[in-house]
């Protein structure tokens, strides 16, 4: 699709809860443009469970996916923005992590997320290394589609106070905005995009 735009993509394929995979993919990335200005950690998976009812294998598995693989891609990209004299980063969270709803090892991961993005920011601004977080709202995209009915996608949308549907175009361009230079003087925030979901009391 960028490519059909006139722009410029390549792809490289990795595990990003190795950390081996995760300097090979930095690396390449350096080796294809000379320089490595942007990391967006867009990498995650839902699970339903509590904590009793979830089993540790499947807790350890989204906290790994969730937000190991978060820690491993900055580990490996930090030192490479610190060369240049800064970049920034922005890790994607979830109105789960604020308002839980029965996916406890998700809601528990995608807070984390939250935390380790003021972390970061704080780690590294004298490097200026700006890190920030985007937390979507139920937005429609393919990974939801799937089973769900055209009654359940008109409830969600009616339930945030805009009353219209969010795409991950609406992530993509927060992102956008968040990790270009009209946004130098912003680092450690949480923006939500939700359709002002977070404002009401949950009615899905």
């Amino acid at each position: 699709m960028i490519s059909d735009e006139g722009g410029l993509a390549s792809a490289f394929s990795g595990d990003v809860t190795d950390l081996t995979d995760c300097q090979k993919m930095v690396a390449a990335a350096v080796e294809r443009y000379g320089r490595l200005d942007i990391l967006h950690n867009n990498v995650g998976i839902d699970h339903t469970g509590t904590v009793v009812s979830s089993s540790l294998d499947d807790w350890d598995r989204v906290m790994n996916i969730n937000l190991r693989s978060m820690v491993l891609t900055s580990r490996c990209a930090i030192p490479e923005m610190r060369k240049q004299g800064g970049g920034s980063i922005t890790n994607i969270s979830s109105v789960a992590a604020l308002r839980p709803r029965g996916m406890d090892a998700y809601s528990t991961s995608k807070a984390a997320v939250i935390g380790l993005t003021q972390a970061m920011a704080s780690s590294h601004a004298a490097e200026h290394i700006r890190v920030n977080c985007i937390i979507p709202g139920m937005v429609y995209t393919p990974m939801v589609a799937e089973g769900m009915t055209a009654q359940t996608r008109e409830a969600r949308w009616k339930s945030t106070p805009l009353q219209s549907e969010g795409s991950a175009w609406d992530i993509g361009w927060a992102a956008v905005f968040l990790n270009s230079d009209e946004a130098r003087w912003i680092t450690g925030v949480a923006l939500p995009v939700d359709g002002g979901a977070l404002l009401t009391r949950r009615s899905w």
